[in-house]
């Protein structure tokens, strides 16, 4: 019987295992990097244990740490998680060594199905080794890991080396393997898995499926139990191959076998072999807590012959601190509210006041709904990510909401290619116009304005306030009247420091205004409080290239430096934040007359890190 488990893993993956570890009776053990220190697995870990350092390789990633940790902590069993070493034979197997119970299939079936190579080869198939423009488009892939780290789609043999380097380079740091293959892409379809749960006695379930088309940099971003119009005789198909990969390496515990879907054909992709991050919604469909079963089958309890009856549909939104409109790019900083509505399921590793890092994946958390119906399931969803109040880095919750009511979606004629048809549409700005307006009458309000009140006898003069709303200035003017503040024709029914409320043409809306510094948050629209005289601000000179983000420069382009030639659209450097490769290209044709980083440099958000100029000669 299993009595205290170490987690190795961190964030939304250990606490999600510690909840059900409670619910259990089993104490819990949390590890973590320096820059995981006050991280919320380790608070609501009954213990914590150092693994120093910062980066994934030298903490996360160390089996040999967090085998002693077990140990030094006196716990009896070992969860992966999902991620990190939850794929590596190599850690299972120290595990066992070291006398603890590992909570997943025996190393051998990680062996066979934790190197996509290795996969392929026992389902009978076998990736390319020589590429020909025939071969058009194809997709350099990481044996190890997952999450769309280690991938490269190429349409142009002439960027085939580029992608492999890295892809290497990005599968190295994230997984500490960086072995490669290529494989045939295929565009437009549908990214369909099975979940599988198998205990010791030979019994494999196969738990429905899961739709995960939605995906942005090949990681998802949207997923459903069950994927929706599959005809019955390929949903069979799928379930069937499922279990017969599952038994051909003696699987035991969760895992996942996923499909590519395109032309009523199934694709297999791979098998993970541990719980997968989108493990709510066949949890909620099947009444189900695949960590709890987890446990039991690796205590030795036998599964039912078949599995619990499926109920209705469920679906769940990646929440990550990222900008879709700007390619992605990962936002950090204070979380300082995060909030969602009870009827909805919410898995983080984030409270009120927590820092999101440059270190790690940027996911904040995991929202699921479950409904009687798919119609249901995302008018449930959607409307709680309305409803949802966060206040800290920029998100990509308007686009989850966008997508979830896209008629494309709604209508499960999604594919993979979803964001790359839709992406433009899904990101323009929404901004409420009046918010400027409610967050100035609460800051006058909060700042305690004497002319406030009401009119007076003297015209008052009008009042200026100057915010920012996505990315340009927005100039509010108001002042009192007889009759009460005009303020362009929209009526002032109420105001103070932190809720407006105003009405225009007949109809009234309500504002939450919160301040952070100069951040004004009204209902879900971020502003930036200006001031009313701008100081002076230092311009950059003309093709200077800043940092998008924080981040780590990892490489630099062959021969770069000061007084090369470069070329439009030519990558210079490449950053990595939260686990993937960024990279920098030149603005314009010209010559490099600046280069101001080098590999291993820590750069903020607008560090300049090279100028391109136009080329004299």
């Amino acid at each position: 019987m299993i009595t205290s488990v170490l987690v190795a893993n961190r964030g939304e993956i250990a606490c999600r295992i510690f909840r059900t570890c409670r619910e259990l009776g089993i104490r819990t053990v949390a590890v973590h990097s320096d820059a995981d220190d006050t991280a919320l697995h380790t608070r609501v870990a009954d213990q914590a244990v150092r693994l120093p350092g910062a980066a994934p390789a030298d903490t996360y990633l160390r089996g040999d740490l967090v085998v002693k940790a077990a140990l030094a902590a006196g716990a009896d069993a070992v969860h992966p998680g999902y991620g990190f070493l939850s794929e590596s034979a190599d850690f299972a197997r120290a595990v066992l060594d070291a006398g603890l119970t590992w909570i997943g299939p025996p190393p051998e079936a990680i062996e066979a199905m934790a190197s996509k190579t290795r996969a392929k080869q026992l389902m009978g198939l076998a990736p390319l080794t020589e590429v020909t423009e025939a071969d058009l488009p194809v997709l350099v892939k990481a044996a190890a890991g997952g999450g769309g780290r280690g991938m490269r789609v190429v349409r142009d043999l002439d960027d085939l080396d580029a992608a492999l380097e890295a892809a290497r380079a990005e599968a190295t740091s994230a997984f500490g393997d960086g072995e490669v293959f290529i494989e045939p892409y295929v565009e437009d379809g549908r990214h369909v898995e099975v979940q599988i749960l198998a205990d010791t006695h030979g019994t494999v379930w196969a738990l429905g499926t899961r739709d995960c088309s939605l995906q942005r940099r090949h990681q998802k971003v949207i997923e459903e139990a069950p994927a929706p119009g599959l005809p019955a005789h390929l949903e069979a198909e799928l379930r069937t191959l499922a279990v017969r990969a599952a038994h051909a390496v003696s699987y035991v515990g969760a895992g996942t076998v996923e499909f590519l879907v395109a032309d009523g054909r199934a694709h297999f992709l791979e098998m993970n072999t541990r719980l997968q991050v989108e493990h709510p919604v066949t949890e909620a469909v099947f009444g189900l807590d695949l960590v709890a079963e987890q446990f039991r089958v690796a205590e030795g309890t036998a599964l039912p012959p078949e599995p619990p009856a499926a109920h209705g549909h469920a679906v769940e939104a990646r929440l990550y601190a990222e900008d879709p409109a700007t390619g992605w790019t990962p936002q950090t900083g204070t979380l300082h509210r995060l909030t969602v509505p009870d009827d909805v399921r919410l898995d983080t590793g984030y409270t009120d006041g927590d820092e999101i890092g440059v270190h790690y994946d940027p996911m904040i958390a995991k929202v699921v709904a479950h409904a009687p119906t798919r119609a249901e399931a995302l008018r449930k969803l959607a409307g709680a990510l309305d409803r949802t109040t966060i206040h800290g880095p920029t998100t990509n919750r308007a686009l989850l909401i966008h997508s979830l009511r896209h008629d494309e979606f709604t209508t499960a004629r999604m594919t993979t290619a979803f964001y790359d048809r839709h992406l433009p549409h899904l990101t323009a700005p929404a901004a409420d116009p009046h918010a400027p307006l409610a967050a100035a009458l609460a800051d006058a309000r909060a700042h305690g304005d004497p002319r406030f009140g009401g009119w007076r006898n003297l015209p008052s003069r009008p009042h200026t306030r100057r915010y920012e709303l996505a990315g340009e200035e927005h100039e509010v003017t108001y002042r009192h009247t007889r009759t009460g503040l005009d303020a362009d024709g929209v009526t002032v029914v109420h105001a103070d420091a932190d809720r407006v409320v105003l009405e225009t043409d007949g109809i009234r809306r309500t504002y939450e205004v919160t301040r952070y510094g100069d951040t004004r948050y009204v209902n879900t629209t971020e502003l930036r409080a200006l001031p009313r005289f701008p100081d002076p601000t230092t311009t950059q000179a003309a093709g200077s290239l800043l940092a998008p983000m924080p981040g780590t420069v990892v490489r630099l382009a062959e021969g770069l430096s000061q007084g090369t030639t470069v070329q439009a659209g030519q990558p210079l450097l490449w950053l990595e934040a939260m686990k993937m490769e960024h990279k920098i290209t030149a603005p314009a044709t010209g010559m490099l007359t600046s280069l101001n980083v080098t590999v291993g440099d820590q750069v903020e958000p607008g560090t300049l890190l090279a100028v391109v100029e136009d080329d004299p000669r």
